[in-house]
């Protein structure tokens, strides 16, 4: 089959994808599944191995990322029942004083949106969005829209989320140093954010009636109904804790020999799926059953977690075997072929692809499977320190044109109060603007190293 007839049925069936999402409303994973048996039936799969091969790419994905999904939202769940949200938020305040009270609670969301999923984190804080508006007297867009623009970085960079985490099973990308780098380029990319959202408070945006009764109706102490809720710092210390391990668990890969004994350990416990039930175990003892939680009520908590989970699972996995089929009709060899004659790069080929995803579906997580799937037989061959840039520019694309037809979009707008007109002025131009700084900062690696 020709390269152009291969990129054509590409293209096609994207195409599909997004109708079947946005205009026939059909869910993501069933969508996704249709395309993938279009696709092996367009391309000339033989009809015996379709759905084994489908069935291969959504095993092999979820292989390495239900664990981490599943163990992301227990872990985010105990800290939200716990209060140890509101009391890292008041901690960071008080350090840093009322008048920077914005970046306390941009910090605590960047800190928060590390194990939480953007959506759920982003409601967890809307009471300390609230709580603060009321006492300082001004809209809660002042402290909602920079927080949840750090809360959709890592989202979107780091692996403890499902885009980012795929991306890098998908592309074979080192999950520890794609936390490494995706947490050093979401800092710069977080505090640019931070600025770009203090210049659009600069105007005033006319709030819904919902929203106004709310902050009417708030009080001072409504995030502190909890009784002595955690420390910020042991909230703090039980998110960073999962971080450490898979850092030290890369490092130790790298630097001590195969036969050290603590490299081997180090190298166990460092598995991001080991480390998140390590800071899972931990989270239950300190912040649950060693504070009078019985062990009916964790487990109860615990299984509340997992449905919230199930579905972004399922459209993962869906993804992962919409990229199988992909790689299987040749459709990635053919576009490394495109790539080469038009001389694009991998790193702008990979965000472009995922920008314009993400701009048609809007779920910045199928963006990313969908292009780390176009991009798997197109970085065969590149070195680790690639694999890693081009993932993290995949996952930067899917971070741009958050707008009608993405369910954050939705979720900021209504908590925040903001007309559609205005959260396309405010929300989708902030998240355009932390993609392409979150592009140019890895490109810029790209290049130097």
């Amino acid at each position: 089959m020709s390269t152009a007839l291969l990129l054509t049925i590409a293209v096609a069936s994207v195409l599909i994808l997004l109708l079947l999402v946005i205009k026939a409303k059909v869910h993501p994973f069933v969508a996704l599944l249709v395309v993938s048996l279009l696709v092996a039936l367009a391309t000339g799969i033989p009809t015996d191995k379709i759905m084994s091969t489908i069935v291969a790419g959504m095993g092999g994905l979820l292989g390495s990322i239900t664990i981490i999904i599943v163990l992301g939202a227990m872990l985010g769940a105990i800290i939200e029942s716990s209060g140890g949200a509101e009391s890292l938020a008041q901690r960071l305040n008080q350090h840093l004083g009322e008048q920077r009270g914005v970046a306390a609670l941009t910090i605590a969301a960047f800190i928060l949106g590390i194990p939480v999923f953007f959506e759920v984190g982003f409601i967890i804080v809307v009471p300390l969005i609230y709580g603060f508006a009321k006492v300082a007297r001004v809209s809660p867009l002042k402290y909602g829209l920079p927080m949840a623009g750090v809360m959709l970085i890592v989202h979107v960079a780091l692996p403890t989320h499902p885009g980012a985490a795929a991306a890098a099973g998908l592309l074979h990308s080192d999950m520890g140093w794609l936390m490494l780098s995706g947490i050093a380029i979401s800092i710069p990319v977080g505090v640019g954010g931070y600025a770009i959202a203090q210049v659009m408070n600069r105007r005033h945006y006319q709030l819904s009636v919902a929203v106004l009764e709310q902050l009417q109706l708030a009080k001072p102490d409504d995030v502190c109904q909890r009784r002595q809720p955690p420390s910020a710092w042991l909230i703090s210390s039980l998110i960073v804790v999962p971080i450490v391990l898979i850092v030290l668990g890369t490092l130790a890969h790298s630097v001590l020999p195969q036969s050290n004994a603590l490299r081997q350990l180090l190298t166990l416990i460092g598995t991001p799926a080991i480390a998140l039930l390590l800071a899972l175990a931990l989270s239950a003892w300190l912040l649950g059953l060693r504070r009078g939680w019985s062990k009916d009520k964790l487990s109860e908590l615990l299984d509340r977690a997992i449905p919230g989970s199930a579905g972004v699972i399922l459209v993962a996995g869906a993804g992962g075997a919409f990229g199988k089929v992909l790689v299987e009709s040749g459709v990635g060899k053919a576009l490394v072929l495109s790539l080469e004659n038009i001389h694009l790069p991998l790193i702008p080929a990979a965000f472009l692809l995922s920008l314009a995803l993400r701009a048609s579906q809007g779920s910045a997580t199928v963006a990313i499977l969908t292009t780390s799937g176009l991009l798997a037989e197109a970085v065969s061959g590149i070195s680790e320190w690639q694999l890693v840039l081009v993932t993290l520019s995949t996952c930067f694309g899917g971070l741009g044109l958050s707008h009608v037809n993405d369910a954050g979009f939705w979720v900021v707008t209504r908590y925040l109060g903001l007309s559609v007109a205005d959260g396309l002025k405010t929300w989708t131009v902030l998240t355009t603007m932390m993609a392409l700084s979150g592009f140019a900062l890895v490109w810029l690696l790209s290049l130097l190293t």
